[in-house]
């Protein structure tokens, strides 16, 4: 094998052959790893943008990272902060931390000073990659708890409204953080139809964010104080109670009640017009026929 380099002066990243070749890793998991890696400190791209701008899909993405958390490449904490708010922190990392000797800094430098700490900026910005919210060890993080019974019917109803609908999918964290902007739904006596109606009518071919997708269908499509009607309700279906065929309203359809049937002046009417044209056809083929006899007589 021939391995043919270029010297790079700019646009590289630096990364140890050992986690190139870690074999414990599949190779998903390494290319996202290296990506990962590749970013400057702060970046900012969940999951979901990261699978839909590759070939591979949201479910592989994410199986990579839980490989990454499980081998010590990865890891999402949730960090209190001083006003009793918390906020998740995700650590990439280019050597594995994993086992008793591992360091897992916290916003700047340890205490103790040491050189060997892995100093960490804290610019106050979000967690990235948010998506996959593994705790330490692997295991799933506790998702967190509405703060009272309207928000937590609120997210409740989002997730039954937005279950069928695959580009809608949203996890519980991610339900709970809409639910304040649904509650005012539930206080002007709107219901799980009119919030159907409002977010899944005329839906985008591709929706790459479905949080923001709806965060700005709820916002803007608020119907306004005292309008609970503003909302047009969707046409219903109904079937025909004898043959089961869609029906536009209740009960038999014209067929099945007899009002299609045919007066019978007008079928005797279309029976002689059908005869008429079959003899006139047969007539035509035997004068065809004939012709082509008498020219191969002659």
């Amino acid at each position: 094998m021939q391995i043919h380099r270029i010297r790079h002066t700019r646009g590289f990243t630096v990364l140890p052959n050992t986690l190139l070749q870690d074999r414990r890793l599949s190779y998903t998991a390494r290319g996202l790893l290296a990506d990962l890696l590749s970013r400057p400190d702060g970046w900012r791209e969940d999951g979901r943008h990261m699978a839909d701008t590759s070939p591979q899909g949201r479910l592989t993405v994410a199986k990579a990272l839980r490989e990454l958390a499980a081998f010590g490449y990865y890891r999402v904490e949730r960090v209190r902060r001083p006003d009793g708010t918390f906020v998740t922190q995700t650590h990439v990392y280019d050597n594995p931390q994993v086992g008793p000797d591992a360091v897992h800094p916290g916003p700047g430098r340890s205490a103790d000073g040491s050189r060997d700490a892995h100093p960490v900026k804290n610019r106050g910005k979000e967690p990235t990659l948010p998506a996959q919210r593994v705790a330490q060890g692997g295991r799933p993080d506790t998702p967190p708890t509405p703060p009272n019974p309207v928000l937590a019917e609120a997210a409740a109803l989002l997730h039954r409204v937005t279950a069928a609908e695959p580009r809608l999918r949203l996890g519980t964290a991610e339900a709970i953080a809409l639910a304040p902007l649904v509650a005012p739904w539930l206080e002007r006596g709107l219901e799980r139809r009119d919030l159907s109606h409002a977010l899944l009518l005329g839906l985008p071919e591709r929706v790459h964010s479905a949080t923001a997708f709806l965060r700005d269908r709820l916002t803007r499509k608020l119907p306004p104080a005292g309008e609970t009607a503003a909302l047009p309700a969707p046409p219903r279906r109904h079937e025909c109670t004898g043959c089961a065929r869609p029906n536009p309203h209740e009960g038999l359809c014209r067929t099945c009640a007899g009002l299609d049937a045919v007066p019978p002046e007008v079928a005797d009417e279309r029976a002689r017009t059908a005869a008429r044209g079959r003899a006139l056809v047969r007539a035509a083929l035997d004068g065809h026929h004939q012709g082509m006899l008498t020219a191969a007589g002659a």
